[in-house]
């Protein structure tokens, strides 16, 4: 092939014997601020269930619903960071943002209501008598959506994050 016309190939990804590609991983900051997004909203629910209440539930730390939603949270950061990064006009930043559009949209409608509808089934179980083969039923989950309000909350603490470790790159000289 004529080397004018032939394009040249993109750069190969470091080795995973050397020690770049340990802090490739590392690097990535839209990685990076999803990740840290996610562990941050689900510690406030952690440690609000346990001020509220005096104890500790181990299960919020991966569970889904309450506020602030993780879930928001980790693709808003996802999607600002790479908007930051890669430019708003970029193709990967809008496939960021409607991903997280319909992340979100889902935690608010489908799942705030599918979790809505096992409080209803969950009420009715309960009140069948004890001979019918339903009463042993195990409950539904009824907390695996979010409001409006947290999934706003979880919105603006993954942007926050993101932009803080846009922030944080910088002064530690990164570009």
């Amino acid at each position: 092939m004529d080397d004018a016309r032939s394009s040249p190939s993109p750069p190969s990804p470091p080795s995973p014997s050397s020690s770049s590609a340990y802090s490739y991983g590392l690097l990535n900051y839209p990685l990076i601020s999803a990740i840290v997004s996610f562990a941050v909203a689900q510690s406030i629910k952690f440690f609000m269930t346990w001020y509220r209440e005096r104890r500790w539930d181990a299960k919020l730390l991966i569970g889904s619903g309450g506020m602030p939603s993780s879930h928001s949270a980790t693709v808003t950061a996802l999607a600002a960071a790479i908007g930051i990064q890669d430019g708003l006009g970029s193709s990967i930043f809008a496939a960021a943002t409607i991903f997280a559009s319909v992340v979100m949209h889902d935690a608010f409608g489908v799942r705030l209501h599918a979790g809505k509808q096992a409080e209803v089934l969950n009420q009715i179980v309960y009140e069948l008598p004890a001979d019918h083969p339903l009463s042993d039923t195990r409950p539904l989950r009824e907390l695996i959506g979010h409001t409006p309000l947290q999934v706003i909350a979880g919105a603006f603490l993954g942007f926050v994050i993101a932009t803080t470790g846009q922030l944080i790159k910088k002064v530690a000289g990164g570009t």
